[in-house]
């Protein structure tokens, strides 16, 4: 047998595995914020129902609030070539620098849920965060009457709860009466409990929590009965994942929750992605009006 028998078989099989490779590549890359939270759960559960309704290759990635994890995932992504990226940033300054190598590999990029700072993507899908926030602080002011002290449970780093932050605050500045007398860091639920006991001690007289998520609310509300003020502290959350709507119903701390809708948002997310890979022009931005959940009367 010659050398170009033996070559030949060789280079056709080397093609066909590469052909394969590339027809497993296509499609969309998903890399997802966490798995340890409901909005997220249902966020990647939208996105593979609608993925697999629409026909089109997925594969996600779960960072776990890890950033270092996610920067992996994404060159992951970028090594096999997939067409467009659907991101939820774990930081939104820190992941710029892997959504700017995406992009530069031909991949567009779609964020959900968390905006990107110091980076354009072909859209960003998410909650209206900032009306979210000033639907807080509107509920917030009408629960205490228009007056009162407020603390404020934060996850700074991450963009879209700066915004719906700077809501709640600018809609709280419009009532003369009212104060924010505490604004602590609680990323997690523990962290979040940790942060509610410090300031209801530090500042007693606080009438009512803001927590950037129902995670840090359902905290807030513990840490209230905790130090014996349950039915004097309202607390308010932002999510609206089934535990909130629950405490909402049935906790007299537990006044409000602003939803969000991560059904939607997945669904939206995988169909500007189909459109995107048909050289489709799709917006910029495709904000998500939230909802505003109380007590039944």
């Amino acid at each position: 047998m010659t050398f170009s028998r033996i070559l030949k078989p060789l280079l056709a099989s080397a093609a066909l595995s590469l052909m394969t490779i590339a027809a497993q590549a296509e499609g969309i890359g998903a890399s997802l914020l966490t798995q340890q939270h409901p909005f997220y759960n249902e966020l990647a559960k939208a996105i593979t129902e609608e993925a697999k309704a629409k026909d089109v290759p997925l594969e996600i990635s779960i960072a776990n609030q890890d950033l270092n994890k996610q920067l992996a995932d994404v060159e992951d992504f970028i090594v096999k070539g997939i067409d467009v990226l659907i991101i939820s940033p774990v930081d939104s300054k820190g992941a710029v620098a892997a959504i700017k190598r995406a992009e530069a590999a031909g991949i567009k990029v779609i964020t959900v849920d968390v905006p990107v700072e110091g980076a354009e993507v072909t859209s960003y899908i998410g909650t209206d965060n900032y009306a979210g926030g000033v639907k807080a602080g509107e509920l917030m002011a009408a629960e205490l009457g228009n007056k009162g002290n407020v603390a404020i449970i934060d996850y700074p780093t991450v963009q879209s709860v700066v915004n719906r932050v700077k809501g709640f605050k600018e809609a709280i500045a419009k009532h003369p009466e009212m104060k924010i007398v505490a604004v602590q860091t609680g990323i997690t639920r523990a962290e979040a409990l940790s942060a509610a006991q410090n300031m209801l001690q530090a500042n007693p007289d606080i009438n009512g929590i803001f927590g950037f998520g129902d995670d840090a609310a359902l905290a807030a509300a513990v840490a209230v009965k905790s130090a014996g003020l349950s039915g004097k502290v309202k607390v308010i959350g932002f999510d609206g994942m089934p535990e909130a709507i629950a405490a909402v119903d049935n906790d007299p701390d537990m006044v409000g929750v602003i939803q969000q809708f991560p059904d939607q948002m997945g669904k939206l997310a995988v169909d500007t992605a189909v459109k995107v890979m048909a050289g489709d022009e799709v917006p910029a931005d495709q904000p998500i009006i939230p909802g505003v959940y109380t007590k039944k009367k």
